[in-house]
C-alpha cells in the first residue's frame, strides 16, 4: 500500500521506498528521514499530503507519496 492510500491521522511504518531508480528522489526522501522502518503519519490530505516524520511536518506531492510503501 502506498502513502496515497492511507487514512489520515493514523501512524504507519514505512516498509520501503520505491523510486524506480530515481536517485535524486530517493536521496530527497532520505534527507527528510523517510526510510524503511521509520514511522510516518499523514496529517492532512488534499491535493498534496501533509506528513509527520520525526517531529517535523512536510508537504509532499502525490508522486512522492506514491514512492513510499507502508506496512498494512
Amino acid at each position: 500500500m502506498t502513502l496515497n492510500e492511507v487514512e489520515p491521522g493514523k501512524e504507519y511504518v514505512i516498509d520501503e521506498i520505491d523510486t524506480s531508480g530515481d536517485d535524486e528522489m530517493e536521496s530527497f526522501l532520505f534527507s527528510l528521514g523517510c526510510y524503511s522502518g521509520e514511522n510516518i503519519t499523514v496529517v492532512d490530505k488534499k491535493r498534496n499530503l501533509v506528513v509527520a516524520i520525526k517531529d517535523a511536518r512536510y508537504n509532499i506531492d502525490p508522486e512522492l507519496a506514491n514512492a513510499i510503501k507502508i506496512r498494512a
